[in-house]
């Protein structure tokens, strides 16, 4: 991975809590890190951000992560898809169905509640946003009031972490090789019903 920020050397006593927990956690500190550690400060509040969104419980798992995986695959943050993906055979997700994230439109295996929120992802992720009245009363009906504040959330989150990543040339690392793991599905249908497909830095900079 090249990314458009060099990476720095982590230093300092919070520098080495990230190293251990990440070592701990992937088995390597990842490269992204270091780029971020080029501003503690924002690495730090990033960080928390995503640590207290891992304490919401209104709303199902599952399907906050299968949103998170959407939003990747659509503005195309290889390094979130692999992550994610890591992190779903972590925590015993249906690992089918998050194969099948880049690809849901074309795709079988998800419950018409799954199909509602992936929409509702791409949606939400789009310039300009095309969430409609009748999505937002289906998921409204069937998750509710809490459970739908808390999944918009996460979706926007996952636009704050995928944009970042994709700006900065922060690519996969190889989180879902180390665990085995088949690679995940080619990209199917985007929002605007074209074929999207994820494009790492490298393929968009020989255009």
């Amino acid at each position: 991975m090249t990314t458009r920020i060099p990476a720095a050397e982590i230093t300092g006593l919070y520098g080495a809590l990230i190293k251990k927990f990440s070592t701990k956690m992937f088995g390597k500190v990842p490269e992204s890190l270091g780029v971020m550690w080029h501003n503690p400060a924002v690495l730090k509040a990033s960080m928390g951000m995503g640590q207290k969104l891992q304490k919401w419980n209104s709303c199902d798992e599952s399907l906050k992560s299968y949103a998170h995986m959407a939003v990747a695959s659509l503005i195309g943050c290889t390094w979130c898809l692999d992550f994610n993906y890591f992190m779903a055979h972590n925590h015993g997700l249906d690992l089918e169905k998050a194969q099948q994230i880049p690809r849901w439109r074309d795709s079988g295996v998800f419950t018409p509640l799954e199909r509602d929120v992936l929409e509702y992802a791409e949606a939400m992720s789009s310039t300009p946003v095309t969430v409609s009245d009748e999505l937002v009363a289906r998921l409204l009906d069937q998750l509710g009031a809490p459970a739908l504040v808390e999944l918009t959330s996460v979706i926007g989150y996952a636009n704050l972490t995928t944009r970042g990543n994709v700006a900065l040339g922060i690519e996969s690392e190889g989180f879902a090789d180390a665990c085995g793991l088949k690679p995940l599905a080619a990209p199917g249908l985007a929002a605007s019903g074209l074929p999207r497909p994820a494009v790492s830095r490298s393929q968009a900079g020989a255009r």
